[in-house]
């Protein structure tokens, strides 16, 4: 394709970063965007031409969409639309990803970008593998983490990053690294090594990768996690083993004894990746990441406090009652998705630290709650 039309839904920080970044490309264009919000009163927005509220203008003007509005429900509901008119879908969404992600994954072509995380692992791993690497442990480096911190704080945080409160919430409590490590493992055939991950501190990537990497000759997979450090840069790496016969030349290359090696991506920059993944689909090179037809590993919602019977829970991710925790679907079945939590009312109390299931909650229905009906029907049918 010389030139492609694409189509962008969110107006949120990666989405005007992406915004700008295409509008100064010659193989691509922005053909509308779409957004929730008044556009009259958007004046200033960059190309404010091409904002739009309506789904079939965004759909019918694109030959590609790429979807970054951070919500799960809103997001999957156009996707479905999208995909009906047979559009292939980008996304920086890992939140999509690991709650209704398996189910597009069925229907039509859907693939995470770099940028984020997830992405940018995807990427580091097609890289090593060339190389005859073998992935041990895909590692994420998160560099703060209060599971419970306080609205005042997230308040602040949000105000100075120019993040949303539920972002910054997410971010903070760790349900962001749950969840891009969920997509990690469903996407790149890895599993993880325990319920909550394990998170190891440690300021030095090659000693937590070893340590994580340890942990996963059990498992006879190659184990999603991460480690929490305020020093190391905001990167992902992939810790991994090669043949005997490369081990004199890699310690030649300054890569360690063995015969465990960490390769390191130490930046991720969000919107301005996702441009290579645009090129990327355009061309024809597939699918980079996204959760598989068959995921192993889901997120679910985990009582931040005790929570009384009849309370409301508008949102599960970015909220003060609840964290995500990735979580084994296989022994866990009755969970309820944290992203699939939404507009629900608990039918009981529910302690601090418990897993809340989808029977002590009443919740309307949603794309995100029929698209995981399907995907456990689909998983119980193949045990």
């Amino acid at each position: 394709m010389e030139h492609a039309r694409v189509g962008v839904i969110g107006t949120g920080l990666i989405g005007t970063g992406l915004i700008r970044l295409l509008s100064r490309q010659k193989d691509v264009s922005v053909s509308n965007i779409l957004t929730r919000r008044n556009t009259a009163e958007m004046v200033g927005y960059p190309l404010h031409d091409r904002l739009t509220n309506s789904v079939d203008e965004l759909i019918q003007t694109s030959d590609l969409i790429v979807e970054c509005s951070g919500d799960v429900i809103y997001g999957s509901e156009i996707i479905e639309k999208a995909m009906e008119a047979g559009l292939p879908i980008v996304t920086m969404n890992a939140e999509l990803h690991v709650t209704t992600g398996s189910y597009f994954a069925r229907k039509g072509f859907i693939t995470e970008a770099e940028g984020d995380q997830p992405g940018c692992l995807a990427a580091l791993n097609e890289n090593i593998r060339q190389m005859g690497f073998k992935p041990v442990v895909y590692g994420n480096i998160k560099g703060f983490l209060n599971t419970n911190p306080s609205k005042e704080d997230m308040e602040f945080w949000s105000k100075r990053n120019g993040t949303t409160l539920g972002m910054t919430t997410s971010f903070t409590d760790g349900t962001k690294v749950q969840i891009e490590q969920a997509l990690v493992a469903n996407g790149l055939g890895g599993t993880i090594a325990r319920n909550g991950l394990l998170g190891f501190a440690s300021d030095d990537a090659n000693d937590g990768g070893e340590q994580l990497a340890r942990v996963a000759e059990s498992t006879n997979m190659p184990i999603s996690d991460y480690i929490l450090s305020s020093k190391l840069p905001p990167g992902v790496f992939i810790t991994a083993t090669h043949d005997e016969g490369q081990q004199d030349t890699l310690r030649y290359y300054k890569m360690g004894m063995g015969p465990y090696y960490t390769l390191m991506t130490n930046y991720h920059l969000c919107h301005l990746e996702i441009l290579k993944t645009i090129r990327r689909v355009l061309d024809g090179k597939g699918v980079l990441l996204n959760n598989s037809e068959h995921p192993k590993v889901s997120v679910a919602a985990i009582a931040k406090k005790k929570l009384d019977a009849n309370q409301f829970i508008e949102q599960g991710i970015g909220s003060f009652d609840v964290r995500g925790e990735a979580v084994l679907i296989e022994g866990n079945e009755n969970h309820i998705p944290i992203g699939v939590l939404r507009n629900a009312r608990l039918k009981r109390p529910i302690e601090e630290g418990e897993m809340i299931q989808f029977s002590d909650v009443e919740i309307p229905e949603s794309i995100a709650l029929k698209a995981w009906n399907s995907i456990l029907k689909k998983q119980i049918t193949l045990k």
